[in-house]
């Protein structure tokens, strides 16, 4: 009786197994070509053309490496910041002990956690999305359309997205005294770094010749936040703690979200591929690495505009964002799923994601309402 059954699963199978097999061959089969060409080869052309794929398979090698070893990645980064044992919001001068004494003031915790991160993705790391073998892609295919080799790169330009957010917002409202005052030279030159493009290698085409690559550009704005850090702390420099410009900055904030939580529901509403969509996991870890980001820059800002939130009252409200910020870290998954939400089998990590997206942004918003008040 159940003969036919099992011979019809057989053959499934039987058939499975056949179109596996000739996958395998069609992608092997230029392999297997260039290799009988070589073996019939003299050593002249051979000696050069094996040095080359030695070389390349070394390159692969040391790309693979780095697109895989995450240095530094740690959702719990910001304890080791000790914010909670600050005594000086930023910019606040510090009470002398004598007579005579050189003046100090605080330093900014939001600058000196987004040089961290810019050193984190640029030092601490290989900054991916420039390399000449994620620019080549796979057989020209560009990683960002495979399921390979693209996670790091995309959580690396989600801090980016942040960070170009935050270094906005210095310039723009926090290192100046009500938009009126002059812009500090040093968070300009550092916001005019961090916006420079995210793929440019030592060489280029067009423009055709040798270029300064995107980490060098990354790494100065790195530089320039360190100089107007010593600087405030030395109350040489300006930082405007005023509540209206809290209000701002989480505006921004809750914008720049707001964005990324429009990109996870288009593509999670539209392609519902379940493990086979070949861009959720982009999206995804684009997502977590802005998340990641603005986890540690809601702690810097807590203890920069310390005053202004205890003043406020928003110590309960902020404790809560913060939470939510960390519960969306927890989400970790090996392979990112795009599955339909009505779907029992693949699960869909993007509208996961998404929810906490959402959540924390309202959150943001919640704050700005109290503070307008």
């Amino acid at each position: 009786m159940l003969d036919p059954i099992v011979a019809f699963f057989t053959r499934v199978f039987e058939w499975i197994g056949r179109g596996i097999g000739l996958l395998v061959a069609w992608i092997l089969w230029p392999f297997l070509a260039a290799s009988r060409w070589y073996a019939r080869r003299g050593w002249l052309l051979k000696g050069p053309i094996g040095i080359g794929l030695l070389i390349l398979l070394g390159l692969y090698g040391y790309f693979f490496w780095q697109t895989q070893r995450w240095v530094g990645f740690d959702p719990d980064y910001v304890v080791a910041y000790g914010f909670d044992k600050r005594n000086l919001s930023a910019g606040e001068e510090a009470a002398g002990d004598r007579v005579g004494a050189e003046k100090s003031c605080g330093r900014s915790a939001i600058t000196d956690l987004t040089a961290d991160l810019i050193d984190f993705n640029v030092n601490q790391n290989a900054w991916i999305s420039s390399m000449l073998l994620y620019k080549l892609g796979l057989f020209g295919l560009d990683w960002d359309h495979t399921p390979f080799m693209d996670n790091q790169a995309s959580f690396q330009r989600g801090i980016n997205q942040a960070v170009r957010r935050v270094a906005i917002e210095l310039v723009d409202t926090l290192g100046r005294v009500r938009g009126t005052s002059q812009i500090d030279q040093n968070l300009q030159d550092a916001r005019g770094a961090v916006t420079f493009d995210e793929e440019t290698w030592y060489f280029g085409i067009n423009p055709f010749g040798p270029k300064t690559p995107t980490p060098s550009f990354y790494r100065s704005a790195i530089r320039d936040m360190n100089v107007f850090n010593d600087r405030l702390e030395a109350c040489d420099a300006i930082f405007d703690t005023r509540a209206d410009n809290l209000i701002t900055f989480l505006d921004r904030i809750a914008s720049d979200i707001g964005s990324t939580s429009d990109l996870l529901r288009a593509r999670s509403e539209e392609y519902n591929l379940g493990w086979f969509d070949p861009r959720a996991d982009d999206r995804f870890w684009f997502a977590y690495g802005q998340l990641y980001a603005y986890y540690g820059v809601l702690h810097a800002t807590r203890a920069d505009f310390d005053d202004v939130i205890v003043s406020r009252n928003l110590v309960p409200l902020w404790n809560r964002t913060e939470q939510q910020f960390r519960a969306a870290l927890n989400i970790q998954p090996m392979v990112i799923s795009n599955g339909n939400e009505a779907g029992w089998i693949m699960p869909t990590h993007l509208a996961t994601m998404g929810f906490y997206v959402l959540r924390v942004r309202s959150n943001l918003i919640e704050l700005r309402s109290v503070l307008d008040r």
